[in-house]
């Protein structure tokens, strides 16, 4: 990641994959300071690590505005930031701010073609930033650009796309400028786009997938030469008739927001699901027979993100043993505020 990024300084990336510690920790001894968050669990989880600056890439809505506050009060050496997409909330934020005696950095949240939160370029993105440079208690800290729809698998089309979605950003920074509204910065792109954006001067990326790696980009992205390093181990729990295995692993233990398969089977590659519940995964193979109820098998997941979610802690294994057990931190909702 760093290697594609051409060093540390230029990485922001997303804690939201794995939630936890450790490799916060292992990022920082690589010289990455900043992060990403999409909580406040992993923005307190960040901030304890020792990160420098970390961004809430979330509209803090209701008590995470005040929780957020409360964040920058406990941490002083780090410098924490929100990103915005709404006139009122930046007005909330503001005030929220100035009662707990901090000064926000905000991000202008900006729909590049995703249509999931965030405002389009354009007047009304202007007065937006020009609302948050003007608002106290706050800072304009630059625009926030999450192009997570691109995620063509023919590098050439990814990066026509990339283009495109970004050209309007660009040219909103410049507008912004010649009106006097300084954008200090840019956060940009995920996993499949963050090669891209790299070579864009005054833009941070973001990945955050890659960290982990899954089957799921793994298989369309091939481009992307990452490395699995999070696997699943689950065990025979039943032999359901010739040629069916049950598995412990259900929902509860795997994403299952997108259809099957939603892992592979590293010792049991022909294996195909046949019934999913929160705690049974049957599969039918015609290799059934050659295993017996409590023998393991290792399994991929196609999406690693809310896979890590699902659990409490991750065994560390080096050179094929056990050495360790690290806390999925952030799984929980709420640390100490």
């Amino acid at each position: 990641m760093i290697a594609i990024a051409g060093g540390s300084d230029r990485l922001r990336p997303h804690v939201k994959t794995h939630k936890m510690s450790e490799l916060i920790r292992r990022q920082l001894a690589l010289g990455i300071t900043k992060f990403k968050c999409s909580t406040i669990a992993e923005a307190e989880m960040t901030a304890e690590a020792g990160a420098l600056d970390v961004l809430l890439a979330y509209q803090p809505t209701g008590p995470n505005a005040a929780r957020l506050a409360k964040l920058a009060k406990k941490f002083p050496q780090a410098s924490f930031s929100a990103i915005v997409d709404d006139a009122e909330a930046i007005t909330f934020l503001g005030r929220t701010s100035v009662a707990a005696g901090i000064r926000l950095g905000v991000y202008l949240d900006l729909d590049c073609g995703m249509r999931r939160t965030g405002v389009a370029p354009g007047p009304k993105a202007i007065e937006l930033y020009a609302q948050i440079s003007n608002t106290l208690g706050l800072r304009a800290a630059g625009l926030h650009v999450y192009d997570g729809h691109n995620h063509e698998s023919d590098v050439a089309a990814r990066a026509v796309r990339c283009e495109a979605d970004f050209f309007p950003v660009a040219e909103l920074r410049q507008q912004l400028d010649k009106l006097g509204l300084f954008v200090p910065n840019v956060v940009a792109g995920g996993t499949p786009t963050f090669p891209l954006h790299v070579g864009r001067p005054g833009v941070e990326c973001s990945p955050g997938t890659c960290v982990l790696w899954d089957f799921g980009y793994g298989e369309k992205l091939p481009d992307l030469d990452f490395q699995l390093a999070a696997v699943l181990l689950t065990r025979v729990v039943s032999k359901p008739g010739a040629g069916r295995l049950c598995l412990d692993l259900g929902h509860k233990a795997v994403a299952a927001e997108n259809p099957h398969p939603r892992v592979k089977f590293l010792n049991l590659p022909e294996a195909v699901a046949v019934m999913h519940s929160e705690e049974h995964l049957v599969v039918e193979t015609p290799s059934a027979a050659e295993f017996a109820v409590g023998d393991c098998i290792y399994a991929v997941p196609r999406h690693i993100c809310p896979t890590c979610a699902l659990h409490a802690e991750a065994v560390v294994v080096e050179k094929g043993r056990a050495t360790g057990r690290w806390v999925v931190t952030a799984r929980d909702r709420t640390l100490t505020v």
